[in-house]
Order: structure tokens, then C-alpha cells, then sequence
């Protein structure tokens, strides 16, 4: 029983991890139908620009702001310098270059902070605590806590803001919004920033559990961008339940057959899940009054 609590334990903190990088393709796609796989490398740029600011004695909260604040300014410096001058470009070749953004970062990142592996302090202590025989970090659950705190704003942003409101209408109908007076290419870049403060404040939260490095954000973008399909993308709540999906799926497969395929288990699953559910679990189509 224990054993099996064990790996529950881990698997949802890694798939809340997921959902957490879920979320911020979820932001980006609903105002733009951009899906940007740079959302690893906000994840790692958050994480590493705050071990770098430790490192130069800043303070701990103000160099996750910083790091949060960089990230920001390196998403605006993605839509205006790459996606908006292509904004025009069929689906396939924005994805190519935000996949070729997010080589262009990775690279850069690995000589700006080098090759080595960082770790934050926990933010509660490493004292695991005890339940039925497994042990629970504290860390997993400011992750957990965390997560779920950027899941409630961002779903009281798209309910019940003016914001919110002109992202759904730009979602739906770019050309319709504009003629009522949303400024759409200022909702998308607001859209890109909101994604990059998910993704930084989610390295920041799992820097301590995973160590950090320049090519963090590689499988993480993959992942999360599984659990945004499996759970319906541009929905949420179904980006959180997706990554809960996958990680506890992965630990599950790694506990019970073997770690070596855990990745495969996961996505074999999506794969069937997406068979029966080719919108996924909560994805669907409809129409919204805005």
C-alpha cells in the first residue's frame, strides 16, 4: 500500500508539473491558435535566471521576479521579432519556428549559464512528510498549491475580465474583434507574457524537485504539450487533468514494468485516448457570447 501511495505521491507532482507547462500553450493558443513549443524554455528561463541572480547574492524572492520579468521581455521579443511578422504563415510554419525559437533560446542558454546542473532552495524545508508510509516532500506541495492558484486566476482572467473577454473574442474571430475596438495584436502579446510568467513561476516552483539546467525545458514542452492535447487544447482545467493524466501514467509504468518506458506508457496512452477523443477529454467546439 505504501509503495503504491509512493508512487501516487510522485505522479501527481510530476504531472502537476505538466499541467502547469499545459497551461501556458493553453494562454497562447486561445488567443492566437499558436501552438509554441519555446513554452519549455520560459520554464527553464525562470528556473535558471533565478539560480543566476542567487548567484550574484540577490535575494531569493527578488531573483525569481527578475528571472519572471526577463522571461517576459524574451516572450515579447518571440511574438514581435518572430510569430507576428509570420502571422500570416500556415499553421505548420509557425510551429517550425517556434520550435526553431526554442532551439535558438536553448542554445544561447547553454552558453549564458553554462552546462551545469542547480538546484533552489525548497521554499518549505526538505523535512518529507510522512503519510501511510510514503514520504511527501514539502516542495511538492508548494508545486501542487502553486499550479493550482495560476489555474484559478487564469480561469478568473478569461471569465471575468474585460481581458479575459477580449481573448475569447480575438480566439474566435480576430477580424470581428478588432471592428468592436480590441487591439488584437496587443491581446496576443499580453497573451505571450501571461504564458511566459505561467512557464517561469512553474520552473521557479520545480527547481527545487528537479534540478535545473539549459535543456530543461526540451521534454517538458513535450509533456506538457501532451497533456494540453489529452485534456483538450485551449481548455484549462483539462490542461491540469492532462498532466495528472500523463504523470500518473509515467509513474505508474515506471514503478510496476520499467522506468526505461515510462515515456512510451504515457504517450501510448494519449494516443488511444486521443482515438476515442480526437478533441480530447474536455476538449469540444461551440460558440461563446463575449
Amino acid at each position: 500500500m505504501s509503495e503504491m501511495l509512493q508512487f501516487a505521491f510522485s505522479g501527481i507532482t510530476v504531472g502537476i508539473i505538466y499541467g502547469a507547462v499545459a497551461l501556458g500553450f493553453t494562454v497562447i493558443y486561445n488567443a492566437s491558435h499558436v501552438v509554441n513549443f519555446a513554452q519549455g524554455e520560459f520554464v527553464m528561463l525562470g528556473a535558471m535566471g533565478t539560480v543566476l541572480a542567487i548567484s550574484f547574492g540577490v535575494p531569493y524572492p527578488l531573483a525569481a521576479l527578475l528571472a519572471v520579468l526577463a522571461t517576459a521581455l524574451v516572450s515579447l521579443g518571440l511574438y514581435d521579432l518572430a510569430i507576428r511578422p509570420a502571422r500570416n504563415a500556415p499553421v505548420f510554419a509557425l510551429i517550425i519556428i517556434t520550435i526553431g525559437a526554442s532551439i535558438l533560446i536553448r542554445g544561447l542558454a547553454g552558453v549564458f549559464f553554462g552546462t551545469s546542473f542547480h538546484a533552489l532552495p525548497p521554499l518549505f524545508g526538505d523535512t518529507p512528510i510522512i503519510i501511510g508510509g510514503a514520504a511527501l516532500q514539502p516542495q511538492s506541495l508548494a508545486v501542487v498549491g502553486g499550479t493550482m492558484a495560476l489555474v484559478f486566476m487564469l480561469r478568473f482572467l478569461m471569465l471575468h475580465t474585460s481581458v479575459g473577454k477580449a481573448i475569447i473574442a480575438t480566439s474566435a474571430d480576430p477580424m470581428a474583434a478588432s471592428l468592436v475596438g480590441i487591439n488584437v495584436q496587443t491581446i496576443i502579446r499580453l497573451s505571450f507574457v501571461v504564458s511566459s510568467v505561467i512557464g517561469a513561476l512553474s520552473g521557479i516552483l520545480i527547481a527545487p524537485i528537479a534540478l535545473a539546467s539549459y535543456d530543461m525545458g526540451t521534454l517538458l514542452a513535450l509533456k506538457g504539450f501532451a497533456a494540453a492535447m489529452l485534456g483538450g487544447m485551449g481548455n484549462p482545467m483539462g490542461a491540469l487533468i492532462g498532466g495528472l493524466i500523463v504523470g500518473l501514467a509515467e509513474a505508474f509504468s515506471a514503478g510496476y514494468i520499467s522506468s526505461e518506458y515510462k515515456d512510451a506508457t504515457a504517450f501510448i496512452m494519449i494516443i488511444l485516448v486521443l482515438f476515442a477523443f480526437p478533441n480530447g477529454l474536455f476538449g469540444g467546439h461551440g460558440n461563446e457570447r463575449v
